[in-house]
């Protein structure tokens, strides 16, 4: 099992009730708030950046990338197509400085809230964003596995190993299909988020992001069922990740959970 290094950042403004991040996991795990107002729009930035082989991708990313995304020309008209564009560059930005940031390399579930009418939730890897919609559980995000993606990774001439006791790894090392980074695997890794816009109505009630520690032990519909009666969004991470903790998750945990209101 490789080690993993979580990094959560959110933001509260308009509309979000409320907002809270939590991490239970190692040490190298940072986690922050934050909110922008830009153009006379405000937007709130939330994301999970969960890290392999070091903590340098992920905090490059915690510290970059809603950056490199707002910066693309087509945001204000285009989102989807400005959060691909930024996932891109920002991926070749991490390969082309390997020396400085590392060989390794990071998931990413992002979340992005404008004037708190338009969520656009992107990813790539295993960290997941679940909405609770009319009081049920949707998944809002892909978990890109090495098995299920098997037909690209070995067109691009690597292989997926499935060993029992393990989970399936790209060339036997990585359990993701898709990550920001990891230079030595790349040319079977894609950095290609799926992305989701949801426009937010009176029927969606809170959105749980999280890395891969509280999804292995926990179904999403267990999630928002343990949750979206907790009003403090700080109780509602606490409460997930102490029981992911309790099930006796091997992963790190890292949690938010944004409600609106």
């Amino acid at each position: 099992m490789e080690k993993r290094y979580p990094v959560a950042t959110g933001g509260i403004l308009h509309k979000i009730k409320k907002a809270a991040c939590l991490d239970a996991s190692s040490s190298d795990t940072g986690k922050g708030k934050k909110y922008r107002n830009i153009k006379g729009h405000v937007l709130g930035l939330f994301a999970i950046f969960d890290g392999h082989l070091g903590d340098r991708v992920p905090s490059y990313l915690k510290d970059n990338l809603f950056n490199n995304i707002l910066n693309e020309p087509s945001f204000w008209k285009d989102p989807m197509k400005a959060i691909k564009d930024a996932y891109r560059s920002t991926d070749q930005f991490i390969l082309e400085n390997s020396g400085q940031l590392g060989p390794g390399g990071s998931t990413a579930v992002t979340a992005i809230v404008i004037d708190g009418k338009d969520l656009w939730v992107a990813n790539i890897g295993d960290s997941r964003a679940v909405l609770c919609e009319r009081g049920s559980a949707n998944q809002l995000t892909v978990d890109h596995e090495p098995h299920v993606e098997r037909k690209r990774i070995e067109k691009q001439g690597g292989f997926v190993t499935i060993l029992p006791g393990d989970v399936p790894r790209v060339n036997g090392q990585l359990a993701v299909a898709r990550a920001f980074g990891d230079q030595s695997l790349k040319a079977h890794l894609s950095s290609e988020p799926d992305i989701r816009h949801v426009p937010i109505d009176p029927t969606i009630e809170l959105v749980i992001l999280a890395s891969d520690g509280l999804w292995k032990v926990m179904s999403n519909h267990e999630a928002i069922e343990m949750v979206k009666s907790i009003k403090d969004p700080l109780a509602a991470a606490k409460r997930l990740t102490s029981e992911a903790l309790a099930r006796k998750s091997k992963d790190d945990i890292s949690c938010i959970v944004i409600r609106f209101g």
